[in-house]
């Protein structure tokens, strides 16, 4: 029975492998809009799509950005600044990408843009620290997404939307969690209502990488600044050395956890987009396919014990 059972999984994925090799035919009229391309994934998506012959257009927070993009591109690829939480930002992109694209419509949109700070546990933080990080990583997906969707349905195309492995599992404070799971639902729910219109909705949930939103300085950085404003009486609950703490903690994991290939994303980009028979879920990373996703999957009561075991504790903690 067991050898029956390893049979049919082996062809399986022999057969879904053979499946998702066939890629779409004219790619050189095709258009694909990406956000957050001044580095990291979204930059390299970007240069990559490129390469393949796609007509990209490189949504940049800066005019920066912009430049050393299209200095590194074809002539195909096109830019567009950007700010995902600014309404008027979205619509001039929009009106710029409506004149491009013509009665051809949008093939993709790829919601990459996002942030990671401010994170710290929940009792450190304000609401206002919440409402930024939350109008960027979510609502500045769907802003976006609604503005081109009409685009989108004429092509039949594809919205490919970047969440984490931390829209399943919540294991820190702050918006972060939060934001990435808004990401997963609004994914979830526009698939099911995109479907009829032949459109497909995609979503790639990426591991711990090496990229500026797990930049270690950066966050650091950031951790202090909440800490530095905190009333002393929450500073007395975790402890004078807490912060000291903190930081071996997080240059022991960082080194350990942070996968420099960000290509093992921007592949499965790739593929969402290219791919005549893409996955509904991409799961980039050693550590998203053999920890994160299988948390993610097991009883809270199990989950809690296993993020708590090496979590960094309060002074005042009973555990």
């Amino acid at each position: 029975m067991f050898l029956y059972i390893f049979g049919l999984v082996v062809f399986y994925y022999v057969y879904r492998w053979f499946r998702e090799l066939k890629r779409v035919p004219n790619k050189s009229e095709k258009y694909v809009y990406i956000t957050g391309c001044d580095t990291g994934f979204g930059n390299l998506l970007a240069k990559h799509l490129d390469t393949l012959g796609f007509c990209v257009i490189a949504g940049c927070y800066t005019e920066k950005g912009e430049d050393e993009l299209k200095k590194a591109c074809s002539s195909r690829l096109c830019t567009v600044q950007l700010d995902v939480t600014d309404n008027e930002s979205i619509k001039k992109a929009t009106d710029a990408i409506k004149a491009l694209v013509g009665d051809r419509g949008l093939w993709a949109v790829v919601n990459n843009a996002g942030v990671s700070i401010p994170s710290a546990p929940n009792d450190w933080l304000v609401i206002e620290d919440f409402k930024h990080m939350i109008n960027v990583n979510l609502l500045g997906v769907i802003a976006v997404t609604l503005s081109v969707l009409p685009l989108i349905k004429k092509a039949k195309g594809r919205v490919v939307n970047i969440a984490s492995v931390f829209g399943r599992v919540s294991p820190v404070g702050g918006p972060y969690c939060i934001s990435k799971y808004g990401v997963e639902a609004f994914n979830d729910s526009l698939r099911m209502n995109m479907a009829p219109f032949g459109v497909k909705v995609l979503c790639i949930e990426p591991g711990f990488f090496k990229t500026s939103v797990t930049d270690i300085n950066l966050i650091q950085s950031n951790i202090k600044k909440l800490w530095d404003r905190l009333p002393q009486d929450v500073r007395d609950d975790y402890g004078s050395d807490y912060m000291d703490r903190v930081k071996v903690m997080m240059k022991q994991m960082f080194v350990k956890m942070l996968d420099g290939d960000l290509m093992k994303v921007v592949s499965c980009m790739e593929h969402a987009i290219s791919a005549v028979h893409p996955r509904s879920r991409y799961s980039a990373g050693w550590d998203a396919k053999f920890f994160w996703l299988p948390l993610s999957y097991m009883p809270s009561c199990i989950a809690d014990v296993l993020l708590l075991k090496d979590v960094i504790k309060p002074k005042v903690s009973i555990l």
